[in-house]
């Protein structure tokens, strides 16, 4: 669930974690959705498909761990 508007005169309640868990999750595709051939499904098979998005998955992940000056 969304939270709502910070102005809203009667807030809606709304569970932190399971937002803050959602945004992670939709930041993720949005990045993996940068490879261009995720986004227009280059691959004819769902299992060279699965794979590389194990690739860019793996891509990312260890982006995390390079020392960028």
């Amino acid at each position: 669930m969304i939270p709502a508007k910070a102005n809203r005169k009667e807030p809606i309640p709304h569970d932190t974690v399971t937002y803050a868990l959602r945004n992670r999750i939709e930041r993720c595709f949005a990045k993996l959705k940068c490879s261009r051939r995720l986004a227009t499904r280059y691959d004819k098979t769902s299992a060279s498909y699965l794979g590389f998005i194990h690739i860019a998955a793996a891509r990312l992940w260890t982006n995390q761990f390079v020392n960028r000056a």
